[in-house]
């Protein structure tokens, strides 16, 4: 599939939104790109799409909801000969709801999908990357990084974790000629409100899947280690580490309460 040329990255969350826009980033940039998520069809057509940009695209269907998705998904690009040189960990679920009110399997998809899967495909393709000395992971965060949200408080926790381990990791790697890029989008303009069951419009104006996938990746190229796209967003997020929480607690809340 590749040649030398080519560098190969890895999408996931790459049927819709802000995974799917990535993956156009990266082709036109010149990279080939493996398109994974739960719906066939719509990659099928990015797939296609992407050819238009010189880029050869596969795509390989999984559920990362699922116990193991991620050790599945490592084996089915090993069992293909394909090296990854760029993971693009974007697929991520959302929810709201008071925590003691809310559907325990869906708790339980948000950590599955937001944490364990995420988690576990970076560490499985890591070790290949560090061993040739190059490439490039981005962890998909979120604003909601910044501070607990009452109302969707495993989301927030799970986007926490992943900002934690973004961070973490692209200071440990900084010598190996991997880089790590922790992006933090605020609203944006994606399925994810109405799957979630919560309203775009309680967080503000919502940037386009476009303008956050190309600040993403213009980070991601240069090496940044973490990205928040947006100025209102960035000034949003330095006020919720800087706020006490007496403020910004009661004040998530009532965000979240806008349904």
């Amino acid at each position: 599939m590749t040649d030398v040329t080519r560098a190969l990255a890895l999408v996931t969350g790459a049927s819709s939104g802000i995974g799917a826009d990535l993956a156009r980033e990266l082709a036109r940039d010149g990279h080939d790109v493996v398109l994974s998520a739960r719906t066939l069809a719509p990659m099928q057509a990015l797939a296609t799409e992407l050819e238009t940009y010189g880029a050869r695209a596969v795509v390989i269907p999984a559920d990362l909801s699922n116990p193991g998705a991620g050790q599945e998904l490592a084996s089915a690009v090993e069992n293909r000969g394909l090296e990854i040189d760029v993971l693009i960990g974007n697929a991520g679920l959302g929810g709201i709801g008071r925590f003691d009110q809310m559907d325990p399997a869906r708790i339980g998809e948000m950590l599955q999908v937001n944490v364990v899967a995420l988690t576990e495909l970076t560490r499985l393709l890591l070790p290949g990357m560090v061993a040739r000395r190059r490439g490039k992971i981005m962890l998909v965060a979120s604003t909601a990084s910044f501070q607990p949200g009452p109302r969707m408080a495993v989301y927030f926790a799970t986007k926490a974790f992943v900002l934690s381990l973004g961070e973490a990791l692209a200071y440990e790697l900084r010598a190996t000629g991997v880089t790590v890029t922790t992006l933090c989008p605020g609203a944006t303009a994606t399925n994810f409100f109405k799957t979630a069951g919560a309203n775009e419009n309680a967080f503000g104006p919502a940037m386009s899947t476009a303008v956050v996938a190309r600040s993403g990746y213009r980070a991601l190229k240069a090496g940044r280690r973490v990205v928040i796209t947006g100025v209102l967003n960035n000034i949003l997020a330095i006020g919720a580490k800087l706020a006490p929480h007496a403020i910004t607690l009661p004040a998530a809340a009532a965000l979240m309460s806008r349904r």
